[in-house]
């Protein structure tokens, strides 16, 4: 496969259109972060606002990612994903022609939405690639695609500039036309969505797209699998709380509009939990019972929505506080500090891929797993050492960054091989599982975010912080990620199971056709 990759027949045309796909999803997704400080001063927006609006551009991504992963798995994903990327303009225009804080918030609010159209390819992917190398199909997918968020720092600054012949912006003698920037993303991708539509098929010829019996819940194969599931929706649940409380602490909810939220984020469990119950009633009731060849373990899924809590979350945490971590830690300008962090988020080019490709090739899924989960965790571990006065000069620097991207690529290696297992785990619900794994990488993040935001003040007794208390919570914050990446990677040894037929030339419930020979 190594050799074909670059082929734009077959399988690997889908491939190539199905992450470029994904890639302008993380665009639209990521395109306030390099344009933050324009917007703000053009709104004459406060600090808590401009975080108000950063925190809405997560917050529905966990239901979203719940809810696409049934329709997927439902309508196939040529219309799904196509369907995403048209809507991606509304919330773009919408934010690009807003005049007040909360005509932004509800833009930010409904574009987080689109976070959501990772797991679309991952079943794409799976249709098109044999279990044998579905490991090197996904990291390429995921990995190649994740860049998006990466290009749109390096690129919308300036793309903003270059419409500034149409008005715009000045902050610091520099106008930004930002409107037009957020703007042109939603289009360029609503064009796209139309685009791949008429350019792709779910399934290779020959093959039958399966659908799961009923999509309102997660279909389990017996009773304690059910409870497991309900379990583990749990936290679904308890993040988006989470989220409301910080909404209420920027000042955005207020003591009337708090309640309503957390009763709109019960209503939607409920909802969510009525879904499974529906779609389980017969095994509940004990109307059925499930062949051993049909039946699956929801551990499995249980300890990939775990994997991607450490290493996705905690990419998701990292790329956040890593700019500001070396500002601080190096006395670095804020120019030098963003370079010096991207160089975590750019090892997702080759990280991710390879995570896939060590899948495909150490003949354990399961093992790579786990070795890339500890791996992650030493790696974190490393990262604690890295404090003000420990590392000195440009020697200090250069071994900082060294150790941040031996770090970076156990975590994005080990979301590659994450979803290298999650197609293979049961094929006419791989939607439903790709979704909920990629919505507790969602999980994780705000979790880990939100413990970061606390760290300084308990260590500070509640007093300003200081810059040697900022030190301490930075290492305290490495150290429990990768205490959460040692636990996780020994839950995979010891806990996970190496999928049926993971090397296979066919996956589940296939047969050797010549029309699917010939693909």
């Amino acid at each position: 496969m190594l050799g074909e990759i670059w082929s734009f027949q077959g399988r690997y045309r889908t491939l190539h259109l199905t992450w470029f796909a994904f890639f302008l999803t993380f665009v639209v997704w990521f395109n306030l972060a390099p344009l933050a400080t324009t917007v703000r001063a053009d709104m004459g927006l406060d600090l808590g606002q401009i975080r108000t609006i950063a925190i809405c551009n997560v917050a529905l991504t966990v239901p979203a990612r719940v809810i696409i992963g049934m329709l997927l798995d439902k309508f196939g994903p040529r219309i799904t994903y196509s369907s995403i990327l048209v809507y991606a303009a509304i919330p773009c225009l919408m934010f690009a022609t807003a005049q007040t804080f909360g005509q932004l918030v509800v833009a930010r609010l409904l574009l987080s939405i689109v976070g959501a159209g990772f797991v679309i390819g991952i079943r794409m992917v799976a249709e098109w690639f044999p279990p044998k190398e579905i490991g090197l199909a996904e990291g390429i997918y995921g990995g190649w695609g994740n860049f998006g968020s990466a290009f749109s720092a390096l690129t919308l600054v300036i793309v903003a500039g270059w419409l500034s012949f149409a008005g715009g912006a000045s902050v610091d003698g520099v106008i930004l036309n930002w409107r037009a920037a957020i703007a042109l993303t939603g289009i360029i991708a609503a064009i796209y969505g139309v685009i791949y539509f008429f350019s792709v098929s779910d399934t290779p010829e020959g093959k039958t797209y399966q659908r799961p019996h009923k999509t309102a819940g997660l279909e389990v194969t017996s009773i304690r699998d059910f409870w497991g599931l309900m379990g583990m929706n749990v936290p679904f649940a308890a993040i988006l709380a989470v989220l409301a409380w910080r909404l209420q602490k920027v000042g955005f909810l207020n003591s009337t509009t708090f309640p309503l939220a957390i009763l709109a984020i019960l209503i939607w469990y409920g909802a969510q939990s009525w879904g499974v119950i529906r779609t389980n009633k017969d095994l509940l009731l004990g109307r059925k019972t499930y062949p051993k060849e049909d039946r699956y373990s929801f551990r499995q899924v249980a300890i990939l929505e775990l994997t991607y809590i450490v290493n996705f979350g905690s990419e998701l945490a990292v790329v956040s506080m890593l700019p500001s971590f070396f500002e601080s830690t190096f006395s670095l300008p804020k120019s030098t500090a963003g370079i010096l962090a991207a160089s975590y988020a750019f090892m997702n080019l080759a990280a991710r891929p390879s995570g896939g490709l060590l899948s495909d090739r150490l003949g354990s899924r399961k093992n790579t797993m786990g070795f890339l989960t500890i791996g992650l965790g030493i790696g974190y571990l490393l990262m604690s050492l890295i404090k003000p006065g420990t590392f000195v000069g440009s020697p200090g620097v250069i071994l900082a960054v060294l150790l941040t991207m031996f770090c970076s690529f156990f975590v994005q290696a080990g979301e590659g091989s994450t979803y290298a297992l999650v197609p293979l785990v049961k094929r006419r619900v791989t939607g439903q599982i790709a979704g909920l794994v990629g919505a507790y990488g969602n999980v994780g993040a705000v979790a880990y975010l939100t413990i970061y935001s606390l760290l300084p003040m308990w260590i500070g007794g509640g007093a300003e912080p200081t810059p040697a208390v900022v030190a301490a919570s930075n290492s305290t914050f490495f150290q429990i990620l990768g205490i959460a990446g040692l636990i996780v990677g020994f839950l995979c040894y010891f806990l996970l199971r190496e999928p049926k037929g993971s090397f296979a030339d066919l996956h589940e419930g296939e047969e050797e056709t010549p029309a699917l020979s010939a693909v």
